[in-house]
């Protein structure tokens, strides 16, 4: 059977097991993957050894794309069948154990690690067909799953305020630390960003956290007030993605202009209705 494409009952017993995987691996509990796979193969007639891998690897780029972590031993590959989306969206669904598992819920994590930093912001994802799109939008958005998670937001934020006053003290900066605001938390969210915080020179920085159970690559939803504020103060502005939050936490920053980092994707519009006879306007992006 090598070479030949995978039947959809044959997927539903790799997804299965790579799900299972994971749930182990989530919750701190070893297992053997060289023992996993020959117990596959053995439900899987005429499969070699690698193809089972690269088929976990391929689960492990649909669940990046759908913003949900992955076995970290299974590095994403690409070429995947067009139905193998589907089939992870339905174990997922299926399986009650994972659905509360990928809850947008935060860590306990408690203050920042000392091993936490800001590194660089990965690859862009490959750009996904339009059929794909529209089957994640429909029955799963992950921007959306994070945004509607406050509790995540606040705990990335508070994550991240700890880790600001935490580095200007170890700079020899502890009056800047003290200086260090939750904006967001105690003056609400019309300034555009979350953090008010500081260089180690004084120079303030202006921090809109974007947190994620999921990989880098997850995508974010971002306000326009929170736009139009990178493009005024864009000395200031930094825009903050943690990712990875309930396992171990990674971030990169964003600097102004961040059109020149992501690609906006209008999603939602403020509507109103028209005067009577007054002509359509058109549509633009946010």
């Amino acid at each position: 059977m090598q070479g030949e494409a995978w039947t959809l009952e044959e997927q539903r017993r790799a997804v299965a097991d790579y799900l299972e995987m994971l749930r182990l691996e989530l919750g701190g509990r070893a297992y053997n993957k060289a023992k996993r796979n020959r117990r596959l193969r053995a439900r899987l007639e005429g499969r070699t050894k690698g193809s089972v891998e690269y088929k976990h690897q391929n689960i492990s780029a649909v669940m990046e794309r759908l913003g949900h972590p992955r076995i970290r031993g299974y590095m994403p590959a690409k070429n995947i069948q067009a139905s193998l989306l589907g089939v992870v969206l339905a174990a997922i669904a299926d399986d009650a154990r994972m659905e509360a598992l990928f809850a947008p819920k935060p860590p306990d994590l408690g203050p920042s690690p000392d091993g936490f930093a800001f590194g660089q912001a990965p690859p862009p994802l490959a750009a996904p067909r339009e059929e794909e799109v529209r089957t994640i939008l429909s029955r799963h958005d992950p921007a959306e799953r994070d945004a509607r998670a406050r509790a995540l937001g606040e705990a990335g934020e508070q994550f991240l305020l700890n880790f600001e006053r935490r580095e200007l003290r170890k700079a020899g900066r502890p009056d800047l630390a003290k200086r260090v605001r939750w904006v967001s938390k105690h003056e609400g969210d019309g300034a555009g960003f979350d953090i008010l915080s500081f260089s180690p020179a004084g120079a303030e920085r202006w921090l809109e956290v974007k947190t994620t159970n999921g990989p880098a690559t997850t995508p974010f939803w971002i306000t326009a007030n929170e736009r139009r504020v990178s493009r005024r103060h864009p000395d200031k502005f930094l825009l903050a993605r943690i990712f990875d939050f309930s396992r171990s936490p990674g971030a990169f920053e964003l600097r102004p202009p961040l059109s020149a980092h992501v690609a906006f994707q209008p999603t939602v519009f403020r509507a109103a209705l028209r005067p009577a006879g007054a002509a359509p306007q058109p549509v633009t992006g946010i």
